[in-house]
């Protein structure tokens, strides 16, 4: 019995019976005593290599910890010896494996605000503690912040819409007529971002940009945003002519909210009666239209007359009587009637801001500039390896909008003369010439199959007028690498320019000293976009917001104007993709 209570750690156990049943039965007809005595021997055999191991392990700690060392002795088995010299065998159910349902709340909240707001509803169907926390405003507020740069706070919102003093004005009513304008406000109170995201920002998201839009040859510049709790389409307008310099003046065309529903609501801001029911309709990919259904708040009590003199006071600056040149006179009455037929129902096509390159002469982007009788028309200037292009976003009868209005060659730089013989066109004529008869020898042979029209310089158009400038001429286009190294080269210092006599301004404040000048080509055509012809002209660049371009067959000078408004979601995913952006707005007006 001592035996068995050394061995099994306390009293008599199923072992000790098992040797009394032992002393009982005959050893040689059964079988289970040689089992028992090999068990036994076995566990004699573990007991003993545990006591080594402790005692050893005593003698390397210090005698002081003997009598601690020896009960808890681990094995090589990985067992270990209880408290009254018993094995004992690891615990698994010990180990503790931690998951994302054991962090606190607050960690759960800040990794959830990291995930894209797309795979937040799939996230809440794992389980009920998800569910609860994916309720929390600050996830989907984050979201709103970190998608659409939504940073206003629902509950503080006083002023909705931005910006506009004339149209969006303070008030807490949301029935109030403000002047000309009546806005309708929704119940902020009981609005939450969740609802906000769901129903408002991520169905409109693929509206969001820059875009063309349709309206014949005279095009234009919209970029829809968000605004505060709008999704808000800006009509970006040039200034009145001939102030260059001026910022741009903006127009909403129509907005987006929510109402007291789950339900995003369109409004047609056009007119002059406030907001009104319309619609929008994604067309296909990169292209959607929008709808006023209520016409009727475009049109004013004193009929078209009043119609078309508000407008001129709004598009120009100015009335008719203020206008003595006829031919303006008649341009700009074709533009109201051509213009106000389509009642801002209108297709509209995505265009993305011209990509930097190191290397670029200046830094691409849109410019404002002057187009004789035209007025201001909108231009996007882009470098393509040797050669830098200017597009047209708004056009006119002649040269329409997508058309690319000037091209320059960065690889032709032209020295001014000094400045008492700037003032002689013939000296600059005879520069500008040269270059071009050098690039008409050079392409020669690859253009004698050309049907293009206006291979001279200034022959086939004399008798244009003024206001028929427009767009570059196309040619090849050479390597990028060609290109970063031409430009890349420090530009010279600046020097005196002036204006040659006899060449007409449209703005007779223009800067007296420019960087570098360049061989270009620009475009004229008869009304209609008929017999386009390349002519030369030069190309001055004044300085990284301004540059010049002087037509020598019409003796006409164009100045153009950085436009330094912040145009959001406009960027080019790829250098790819805004080329082929580019071939499709020549296609949309050819």
């Amino acid at each position: 019995m001592a035996a068995c209570a050394r061995l099994c750690g306390v009293g008599q156990s199923r072992r000790c019976r098992r040797r009394e049943r032992k002393n009982q039965r005959d050893p040689d007809t059964d079988p289970e005593l040689d089992l028992d005595e090999e068990e036994e021997r076995i566990v004699g055999k573990m007991q003993a290599e545990g006591s080594a191991r402790c005692a050893a392990d005593t003698a390397a700690s210090g005698p002081g910890k003997a009598a601690i060392s020896m009960p808890g002795a681990a094995t090589a088995a990985g067992t270990s010896v209880n408290g009254l010299g018993g094995l004992e065998l690891p615990d698994t159910t010990k180990t503790t494996h931690n998951t994302l349902l054991d962090l606190p709340p607050e960690i759960l909240v800040a990794i959830f605000s990291s995930l894209p707001g797309t795979a937040l509803p799939n996230l809440a169907l794992v389980c009920k503690k998800f569910r609860q926390i994916l309720n929390t405003e600050t996830i989907w507020r984050r979201r709103c912040m970190a998608e659409f740069g939504m940073c206003e706070d629902l509950r503080k919102m006083e002023v909705v819409g931005l910006s506009s003093k004339d149209l969006y004005v303070k008030r807490i009513n949301p029935r109030v007529k403000s002047g000309r304008f009546m806005k309708l406000l929704p119940d902020y109170e009981h609005m939450d971002y969740r609802d906000v995201y769901t129903h408002l920002l991520h169905p409109n998201r693929h509206i969001l940009g820059l875009w063309q839009p349709d309206i014949g040859p005279y095009g234009g510049l919209l970029n829809v945003v968000v605004d505060g709790l709008f999704i808000i389409g800006w009509m970006f307008l040039p200034p009145h002519d001939p102030r260059v310099d001026d910022v741009m003046r903006r127009r909403p065309l129509f907005r987006i909210h929510m109402w007291e529903t789950n339900k995003a609501t369109v409004e047609c801001m056009y007119g002059h009666k406030g907001p009104h029911k319309g619609d929008i309709q994604i067309v296909k990919k990169d292209e959607f239209s929008t709808k006023c259904n209520q016409t009727d708040h475009h049109r004013m009590p004193g009929g078209r007359q009043e119609e078309f003199r508000t407008w001129l006071e709004e598009e120009w600056g100015r009335t008719l009587e203020d206008i003595f040149n006829e031919h303006m006179q008649e341009l700009i009455l074709m533009k109201f009637i051509y213009t106000s037929q389509y009642d801002n129902c209108l297709t509209y096509r995505r265009i993305y801001l011209p990509p930097y390159l190191p290397g670029d002469l200046l830094r691409p982007g849109l410019f404002k500039g002057t187009y004789g009788s035209h007025g201001l028309e909108i231009v996007m200037l882009s470098f393509h390896g040797r050669r830098a292009k200017g597009t047209k976003l708004t056009g006119d009868p002649n040269v329409p909008a997508g058309q690319l209005t000037l091209e320059i060659d960065l690889s032709r730089p032209i020295q001014l003369p000094e400045i008492e013989k700037q003032q002689s066109m013939e000296e600059l004529s005879r520069l500008v010439l040269e270059v071009h008869e050098q690039v008409q020898r050079e392409n020669n042979p690859v253009q004698s199959g050309s049907t293009e029209p206006g291979a001279e310089g200034q022959g086939g158009g004399g008798g244009r007028e003024e206001n028929q400038n427009g767009l570059g001429a196309a040619s090849a286009t050479p390597t990028t690498t060609e290109g970063a190294e031409a430009s890349a080269s420090p530009l010279p210092a600046p020097q005196p320019f002036v204006l040659p006599l006899g060449v007409m301004a449209r703005n007779e404040v223009y800067p007296r000293t420019c960087k570098i000048c360049f061989y270009g080509t620009g475009l004229i055509a008869g009304h209609g976009f008929t017999s386009p012809e390349h002519t030369p002209g030069i190309f001055i660049l004044f300085d990284d917001n301004r540059f010049g371009f002087i037509w020598l067959e019409l003796k006409s000078f164009s100045l153009y104007s950085r436009i330094t408004d912040t145009l959001q979601y406009a960027e080019a995913p790829t250098l790819e993709a805004f080329e082929e952006m580019l071939k499709s707005m020549q296609s949309w007006t050819s």
